[in-house]
């Protein structure tokens, strides 16, 4: 066994060292995860398995999970046990599903909740991303027509006005004015953004800066209820599959909680756990947090009711899903005129400063 152990163990050349591991994107482990399934599934031994995935693997920090977790296993050891050693790869909410997997003899079907768990949370961020992307060409091609403006065509016209000696209009002087500060305080302004960005990055480290970071957030109008559904909808899809995987409800509430790396909403739901430990239920202390829409709680008391939670609240789930699709919408919708709005305004002020002046100069000169 030992010699088996050995022999699985990939040999690694001088080229193929990596001083930082790679970071495992969402969609490599949603793939791991439903081939291993897949795998389980047709019925091939879990260390084969597992094997065959560490040598098809790209990734090299997916590749030594795997080798490290065939030999774990090869020495006896429970696949929740090995994944535990690697939470880089292995999310705690997963592992935690996985342990309980183990005791139910469901792996493979849990592994394919796992991953369209995965797929769903990995299109829920696409539609995000993808939210911002035309606003965000609108402002980089906007900013990029100024500064070439105000770096290369103004100068030149710079020299052409003083040659006159004519007066220049106001807008003119103030675009002027903007673009010699620049230009003499270009040094100061990046130490200034530095600065800021350090102090920023410093405060945002510490605890009282996340919360305020995350209280932030919530409150900005469109944006913040953005979040909250973005939240509410995680919430009951890992809650959901945990609970129907056969994870204590405590624990899997727990996990779920932590899952949604926002601290306004984990310091409110760390007291649900123990309200629900005193029989208040699951649906009345969610919704005495004050975050959660009172159609959330109102889905999970039908759950808690009938004894139906995990599907109800997967029912929730892809209620919350929907109900995000429309508020990214409505986000885009408000987000896209203002971005239009303002830099057209910024190239629409340039634009005016210098087609004004030369005509104030064409006139003088006339005169």
């Amino acid at each position: 066994m030992a010699q088996a152990a050995t022999a699985a163990k990939p040999k690694t050349s001088i080229l193929q060292i990596q001083i930082t591991k790679e970071k495992v994107k969402r969609d490599e482990l949603m793939h791991l995860s439903r081939q291993l399934g897949a795998f389980v599934k047709a019925g091939l031994p879990l260390i084969e398995a597992v094997r065959i995935l560490g040598q098809e693997s790209k990734n090299r920090t997916v590749r030594d999970a795997m080798f490290n977790i065939e030999e774990g296993l090869r020495g006896g050891e429970r696949l929740s046990d090995c994944l535990d050693r690697h939470p880089r790869v292995f999310p705690e909410y997963y592992r935690g599903i996985m342990r309980s997997a183990e005791l139910t003899g469901q792996l493979d079907v849990v592994l394919e909740q796992l991953a369209k768990y995965l797929e769903r949370d990995l299109e829920a961020r696409r539609k995000i991303s993808a939210a911002l992307i035309y606003p965000g060409v609108i402002a980089a091609m906007s900013l990029f027509t100024v500064v070439v403006l105000a770096a290369f065509v103004l100068p030149k016209f710079k020299v052409f006005f003083a040659s006159l000696n004519a007066k220049l209009p106001l807008p003119t002087r103030i675009l002027l004015a903007i673009t010699d500060f620049f230009t003499q305080w270009w040094w100061a302004v990046g130490i200034g953004i530095v600065s800021v960005s350090l102090i920023t990055y410093l405060v945002l480290r510490t605890e009282g800066g996340k919360v305020l970071r995350d209280r932030l957030l919530l409150r900005i109008p469109i944006l913040g209820n953005t979040i909250r559904t973005a939240l509410v909808e995680r919430f009951c899809r890992v809650l959901a599959s945990m609970a129907g995987a056969g994870v204590p409800l405590p624990d899997a509430l727990r996990v779920a909680t932590l899952s949604l790396r926002n601290r306004i909403f984990i310091r409110s739901l760390s007291t649900v756990g123990d309200a629900m430990l005193r029989g208040e239920g699951l649906a009345g202390p969610l919704s005495a947090s004050k975050l959660f829409p009172s159609t959330a709680a109102r889905m999970i008391r039908v759950g808690e009711e009938t004894g139906t939670l995990d599907a109800q609240l997967d029912v929730t789930a892809h209620y919350y899903e929907g109900e995000l699709d429309h508020k990214l919408k409505k986000l885009t919708a408000a987000f896209e005129p203002a971005v239009i709005l303002l830099m057209g305004g910024v190239v629409g002020f340039v634009a005016i400063a210098m087609v004004s002046a030369m005509y104030g100069i064409f006139n003088q000169v006339s005169v």
